[in-house]
């Protein structure tokens, strides 16, 4: 068995070159800025880190900082506040050295210390390679689930350019940019997924199970309305002509060689073996491609989840029957199943692995797929931590700007820069306002709306409400003071919306309001009977004697005098309500009068002289002389 043993990764490496011996690797890039110093000013590219989470659709700046011992960051550095950025300042990006160790392990030592962001510097001149996940074992599975800062790798030249400003004692600043890793042109995001049925190859496929599982629920709301197009795919190997009869390829393909899986124990004398995994494999695209055609594709992401825990290869249930109780149960056709898998001991092609094998191969901006699991997001490769949260940043990131949907603008995506310093927004902390807003693109300084007034300014420096209720917040940023429960604002709801002092005051309106002393001025309170008072926002101002003070008229007048005025006033207001009560009283009996008489002359005349509208009335005394 030892013989077969290293057989296997011979066959799988010879029929991996020969498959792709006319494709190529693509690395995913993102930008990296110099901001300072002025003598290395300018745009980088660096290649992104296949774990962690790179910041998608949004940028990070920070502060470059290189260790004085423990440079390649194959030890742990003393403490988890080394290079922990003091608040308010930039957060600190740690340069590091290439080898000695796995780049993993690097970026988990400079996380455990307090760092935002890892580069680390090439050690050879050559072109940039991305910094893969090592293979797995116990110590790396420890740590690499929870690697969450963004790494790059950056070239050997660069890298030593910015150790030396670092010596020369000057501040590096950059700026990392993911905004165009995933090209954005539309409303919908194309996305795929290159997978594997088999549950029993470690840590790496737990953690794709726990994804699948994780993920199944924005997937299927993405699809569902119409916001994506997500498509499966598995890769497969084909067995070299030369082994097609051997055991090991017999145990591992399907189609007489044509279509390959490694044996799942790494064991062709116990367990499961590789072609029952490209068997299961087959048949998640099919239940994909009849899922497909009834216009439900979501349905696979339940079928891969309820299959692996309905069926796991552990407790010997990985095989048809109970794949097709998982079929069954969800509604789908299980003949139109069986006839899109096919004869697996068929001698011929099959059209939907050989479309996956083709498939593999890169094109145009994406390389060529030779990782599991590899996400592909429009055309890109995602690099980093496959988990919720980081890969539904990197599909949002693939929308337009202004066309992501509600599962994009969700709470759980967002940077959170917010929460250190505001972000480097306005903010008016007495009304609890502020215009930073977090999005999964990076935090977003816009004047916003709140208690239904509109804020108006730069986002950044300066927001002022505007429109109506504006003066319910703050006092609309205006000057405004409170004394003995008297409160005066310069806020103008109506107007030119410009903050201006109330009355009785003087001043910008809305730095300082400064009270007018009417007294002193001689604006008020100034007939000769007057004496005048100086108060806050006011003034008061009394009479000598039994005099009276109208402020209208800024005059003194007699009680006695206002009195008097007050009772001729009730007197003739007596005189003409009884007037016109009169008059109203003569109006109507006059009314009344002409009705009665009208009345009884019409009955006079009518005894006299029939009106036309009566008939003719009847003459007695004729009658009697006929008789």
């Amino acid at each position: 068995m030892r013989g077969a043993g290293v057989l296997l990764p011979l066959l799988a490496a010879v029929a991996l070159i020969a498959a792709v011996v006319e494709a190529r690797f693509v690395v995913e890039k993102n930008s990296l800025m110099v901001t300072s110093p002025t003598s290395l000013r300018g745009r980088h590219d660096s290649a992104i880190g296949n774990f962690g989470v790179p910041q998608y659709g949004g940028s990070m700046a920070g502060t470059v900082v290189y260790p004085k011992e423990n440079a390649d960051a194959c030890d742990a550095f003393d403490g988890d506040r080394h290079f922990r950025a003091k608040p308010g300042a930039l957060p600190n990006f740690l340069l590091i050295d290439r080898g000695n160790c796995l780049f993993a392990k690097k970026v988990w030592n400079a996380q455990n210390a307090g760092a935002s962001a890892v580069l680390v510097v090439d050690d050879k001149d050559e072109p940039l390679i991305t910094m893969d996940l090592p293979r797995e074992d116990d110590e790396a599975a420890k740590y690499i689930q929870n690697i969450t800062i963004p790494s790059a790798l950056i070239d050997k030249k660069f890298g030593e350019q910015l150790k030396k400003s670092i010596k020369d004692g000057e501040m590096v600043n950059v700026n990392l940019d993911w905004r165009e890793a995933v090209p954005h042109p539309d409303d919908r995001v194309e996305y795929e997924l290159w997978t594997n049925s088999n549950d029993e190859c470690g840590p790496k496929c737990d953690m794709l199970m726990n994804f699948l599982k994780e993920f199944k629920g924005a997937a299927q709301l993405l699809e569902k309305g119409g916001y994506s197009q997500f498509t499966p795919h598995y890769i497969t190997w084909y067995c070299p002509q030369a082994f097609v009869v051997s055991k090991q390829c017999k145990s591992q393909c399907i189609n007489h060689g044509r279509y390959c899986a490694p044996d799942p124990e790494q064991d062709f004398s116990t367990g499961y073996e590789g072609k029952d995994v490209v068997v299961e494999n087959l048949r998640q695209l099919c239940v994909f491609k009849v899922a497909n055609e009834s216009k439900k594709p979501w349905i696979w992401w339940d079928y891969v989840t309820d299959f692996h825990i309905r069926c796991p290869m552990k407790d010997k249930k990985y095989n048809k029957k109970c794949a097709e109780t998982v079929i069954k149960s969800l509604g789908i056709d299980v003949k139109k199943v069986d006839k899109c898998m096919g004869d697996p001991n068929a001698d011929s092609d099959h059209p939907l692995l050989k479309m996956e094998q083709d498939a593999q191969i890169g094109k145009g901006s994406r390389g060529d797929v030779t990782i599991l699991p590899t996400l592909v997001v429009n055309n890109r490769q995602y690099r980093g931590k496959l988990e919720r949260k980081a890969v539904l940043k990197a599909i949002c990131a693939g929308f337009e700007e202004t066309t992501e949907p509600n599962v994009c603008l969700s709470d759980e995506i967002e940077t959170n820069e917010c929460l250190n310093d505001n972000g480097g927004c306005w903010q008016d902390k007495a009304a609890n306002v502020t215009a930073c807003r977090d999005t999964f693109r990076g935090r977003v300084c816009e004047c916003p709306t709140f208690n239904g007034v509109q804020f108006k300014g730069d986002g950044y420096s300066n927001c002022e409400p505007a429109g109506p209720g504006k003066c319910l917040i703050n006092h609309g940023g205006c000057w405004h003071e409170t004394r003995n429960g008297k409160t005066f604002s310069a806020c103008q709801e109506s107007g030119n919306g410009k903050c201006q002092c109330p009355a009785g005051f003087h001043g910008d309106g809305v730095k300082k309001c400064e009270d007018i002393d009417e007294c002193k001025q001689r604006k008020a309170c100034q007939c000769p009977e007057c004496s005048c008072r100086n108060t806050w926002g006011d003034y008061e101002c009394t009479c000598s004697g039994d005099l009276l003070y109208i402020k209208e008229h800024d005059t003194c007048i007699s009680k006695t005098a206002v009195q008097a005025k007050a009772a001729w006033a009730a007197v003739w207001g007596i005189l003409i309500v009884l007037v016109v009560v009169a008059a109203g009283s003569y109006v109507v009996y006059k009314y009344r009068l002409r009705s009665y008489m009208d009345s009884e002359i019409r009955a006079i005349m009518a005894q006299y002289m029939p009106l036309d509208s009566q008939g003719e009335v009847p003459n007695h005394t004729q009658d009697e002389e006929h008789h």
